[in-house]
């Protein structure tokens, strides 16, 4: 419950109930402005001033205990209503003070007393006892009670006062419980109740809280904006913008939160609020202090007990949550949402099947918690339960229809009737039908080679069979993902369920689908090892160590803005790298942590073996932090590793370090060739001008000087593979003086350095099959394949190649391809299938191809003659 701000309508009736003895109105709107501004010392002595003067004015009594309240001297606030002359026209503001301390006994009392003495303030008592008969568990009391506000504003409606309109207002929003589209009068209500008196910042904030748990956070912040432009230390309108920036995943959340807290040291909302971004941050030692002071205040604060219970939960402390879910029961023995709050904090760290458990938990105290039902269908979903997901979905919708990742998912599942499902050794692949029989070769076959080497090096396998759903669309994947479009990822990994963009969903050369795919994979065995309990950061750094060893290419290679970083600073601590994940501090820092996350591990393997990697997973599954498992296994502190490997990193980077030194202000592009030439000669360690200048060079066709700055890039920084690459521009130079062995060899070491360079890779491969290199040259269009496969001359190419070299299943499996891609001489690739079907060895197979070729062209004379053939069983070459 919030403190309120008085209404100036409530204060003149307040005025009015005072005896007469002078002009007292004028000086109490004045205190009241003050405490509406944020003056909250100076309204509590002008209020203070006021009582001297008159004992028996309720408007300043009312609004001392209101300045009190919210400058958390709650124990002055309840003292100065309880000596009002008049008990019953200050037993309202008693009760709201009451609650936010935990005596809801006493509160209840209050506001019964002040309904029983029909204060002024009847209709705002009736609604603060609904809410503690509602937050006490005594949920169709309170429906009842709420129901009612429905004829009281429907039979007098033009007469009510602001502060009557707001218990409308925040009797009809709870019955949209219930009856969703009662969320839009609940809205109007506010709106009148801010028309009526336009200073008062209650229905503002009010509506502010109601848009935002309905998910329109731009137009929550617009509320409560309104309230921060005159007065921008309002508590509750602070913590409104520190909730929806929260929501949106922005910074400043903390930023307000402290703010509330400068005005009000002991509010509760702020306190637990802060110990729920302090979960999010995995910092749970923060955020049981956070919830414990708030508890401290208000013992029985349920939202504090649900921050409390959930830090206990993720950190493994089962006794602990147990006896903290028990306390907020016996508050509300049907309060589902301390039970919802540990299920969406459990997804948060990946615990999917622990968020279900919980969700459905909540549902059974509630079943009227829609947000637990979907919280249970989304990770039913995740889990592989697509059935049951779906089911509990639509329940959650029906109940909740505003909330757009409900039906984001359930539209999303409405299009599964157009994939097909294709089943390997050990995968279920998921696959849109348009594009199964393309890739379905392709990806169980990566997926089954990376199982095999994941399986074996980890001694272990996930829950079978692993699912891997792949989609054409990147909305739909990010919805599959997150219930919204606008996730930047390619893949993730749920455990054994696998859910990634399929090549398709991105530009050609953007993605590498089975480097994505690896790296999935590893997740799905280090999840399983651990329980789920690996934090992001390791669980990250090692799947992209793990894409490297499938192929040296694969994953997150060194870049200059990675360099960049790590020279002046940017880079976060071992230590801290779980936030360069979940919090970066700028967008590139989640690319730049993936890579640094990998790096870690190198180094761990490299001194330590796979053993002690090994067993940092078996410590995380049996509840050990980072900071021991640093400790017992690698007999370091996590302090200590972070300055080791710190020096690491500048040693294994120390030549392009020097390349990257701030030592003059390079000239601009349009400064021309000799102002660069110059800025070279005089800075000749200078690796982007040693690039720059050697790709002006070649774009003037002044080869041999060229190649030297082209040279000593490589020389300071030998790894780079970015698009202005030395490698790319030495290759285009041998090519023009017309060394093809050079300019295949340059490319070759190009792609060596990069999982997706399509065009590149197309490059090497004409190259390479020119100089009659016909191994590396299928090489390079299978590794173009693993980017983009969805060109028919490619796979063509591939298959004319592989024939030649005797690959027989490559030949067959490339010219699938081409039959999948649904040429324009579908007859004639059907022919070239089946020959290729029959010289590996599969008459019936090649059978099979050349009777569809048939049936597309009866008269097709040479497939003809190749069923005759197989028919009679003799052996033959292409006519």
């Amino acid at each position: 419950m919030t403190v309120r701000m008085l209404p100036v309508a409530m204060v003149l009736a307040a005025v009015a109930c005072s005896p007469p003895g002078g002009d007292a109105q004028e000086p109490v709107v004045g205190a009241v402005v003050a405490l509406r501004t944020g003056r909250y010392e100076e309204a509590e002595s002008a209020f203070r001033r006021l009582l001297r003067e008159d004992a028996s004015s309720v408007a300043a009594r009312r609004g001392l205990v209101e300045a009190l309240a919210t400058l958390g001297r709650y124990d002055e606030a309840a003292r100065v209503a309880r000596e009002a002359p008049r008990p019953e026209l200050a037993a309202n503001a008693l009760g709201e003070v009451l609650v936010l301390t935990g005596d809801l006994e006493g509160a209840e009392a209050a506001f019964r007393s002040a309904i029983d003495g029909r204060s002024d303030d009847e209709l705002t008592a009736r609604v603060n006892l609904a809410d503690v008969l509602f937050d006490r568990g005594q949920i169709d009391d309170a429906m009842e009670r709420y129901d009612a506000f429905i004829d009281v504003y429907n039979d007098d409606s033009e007469r009510l006062g602001s502060g009557d309109l707001v218990a409308v207002g925040r009797a009809v929003q709870r019955l949209g419980r219930t009856n969703p589209d009662l969320f839009q009068d609940a809205l109007r209500a506010y709106d009148e109740a801010a028309a009526a008196d336009p200073g008062w910042a209650e229905p503002a904030v009010r509506a502010g809280t109601l848009l935002l748990d309905k998910y329109q956070s731009p137009e929550a912040q617009a509320e409560f904006e309104k309230v921060l432009a005159s007065n921008p230390h309002h508590p509750d309108a602070l913590l409104g913008m520190a909730r929806a920036l929260d929501f949106d995943g922005r910074g400043g959340a903390h930023e307000r939160v402290d703010a509330v807290l400068e005005v009000n040291p002991d509010h509760v909302g702020a306190l637990a609020f802060s110990a729920r971004l302090h979960l999010s941050a995995e910092r749970y030692d923060e955020a049981r202090a956070a919830a414990e002071k708030a508890l401290g205040i208000n013992a029985r604060s349920l939202e504090a007990l649900s921050t409390l219970a959930a830090a206990y939960y993720l950190a493994e402390d089962t006794a602990s949550f147990v006896s903290t879910r028990a306390r907020a029961l016996a508050v509300n023995p049907r309060f589902a949402e301390l039970d919802a709050t540990v299920a969406d904090l459990c997804v948060q760290v990946r615990r999917y099947a622990d968020a279900a458990e919980r969700a459905d938990a909540a549902t059974r105290l509630d079943p009227g918690s829609w947000r637990a039902w979907g919280i249970l269908g989304m990770n039913q979903l995740r889990t592989g339960r697509i059935a049951e997901g779906t089911d509990n979905l639509e329940k959650a919708f029906t109940g909740d229809p505003y909330n757009p990742w409900f039906k984001n998912n359930l539209d999303l599942l409405d299009t599964f009737d157009r994939y097909e499902s294709v089943r390997s050794d050990h995968f279920e692949l998921f696959l849109f039908r348009d594009e199964a029989e393309l890739l379905a070769p392709y990806v169980s076959a990566v997926a089954e080679e990376a199982f095999d080497s994941l399986s074996a090096r980890y001694g272990i396998e996930p829950p079978l069979p692993v699912r891997v759903e792949l989609f054409p669309s990147h909305a739909d994947f990010s919805v599959r993902t997150l219930g919204e479009v606008g996730l930047g990822a390619l893949g993730v990994s749920f455990g054994s369920l696998l859910v990634m963009d399929s090549p398709a969903a991105r530009e050609r050369g953007q993605y590498n689908w089975a480097s994505t795919l690896w790296h999935e994979l590893a997740h799905a065995f280090h999840l399983a090892l651990t329980d789920h309990r690996v934090p992001r950061w390791f669980s990250e750094g090692l799947a992209v160590h793990e894409q490297r060893r499938g192929r040296p290419w694969w994953g997150h290679q060194p870049s200059i803005p990675f360099l960049q970083a790590l020279r002046d600073g940017h880079l976060k601590k071992v230590s801290e790298l779980n936030d360069g994940f979940m919090r970066p501090e700028f967008p590139e820092q989640v690319i730049f942590s993936y890579y640094e996350a990998s790096l870690v591990f190198q180094v761990i393997e490299e001194r330590h073996g796979f053993g002690a990697i090994r067993s940092m997973l078996d410590g995380y599954r049996e509840g050990r932090s980072t900071e021991q498992l640093f400790e017992s296994v690698l007999g370091t502190s996590l302090e200590d590793f972070d300055d080791d490997f710190e020096g690491w990193l500048r040693e294994r980077f120390e030549s392009p370090l020097r390349g990257i030194a701030r030592i003059a202000e390079a000239p601009p592009p349009q400064a021309g060739l000799e102002a660069l030439t110059e800025h070279v000669r005089a800075h000749p360690g200078d690796l982007v001008g040693q690039i720059r200048l050697g790709a002006a060079l070649a774009r003037a066709e002044r080869f041999d000087e060229a190649e030297e700055h082209l040279t000593r890039a490589l020389r300071i920084f030998p790894e780079y593979s970015g698009p202005d690459s030395p490698h790319a521009w030495m290759s285009r130079i041998r090519l023009t003086q017309g060394d093809t062995l050079g300019a295949a060899a340059a490319l070759e070491r190009l792609n060596a350095l990069s999982e997706s360079n399509y065009d590149a890779l197309l490059e090497e491969a004409a190259l390479d099959e020119a100089l009659g290199h016909l191994a590396d040259a299928a090489n390079a269009l299978e590794k173009a394949n693993q980017v983009f496969p969805y060109e028919i001359d490619v796979h063509q190419r591939l298959a004319r190649i592989a024939e030649r070299a005797g690959e027989r299943e490559l030949a067959v499996l490339e010219r699938k391809a081409v039959v999948a891609l649904d040429p324009i001489d579908r007859a004639d690739a059907l022919y070239r299938l089946a020959l290729a079907q029959r010289d590996a060895g599969d008459p019936a197979g090649a059978r099979g191809s050349v009777l569809a070729a048939l049936e597309v062209a009866p008269n097709f004379e040479a497939a003809l003659e190749l069923l005759l053939e197989l028919r009679s069983g003799r052996e033959g070459t292409e006519p």
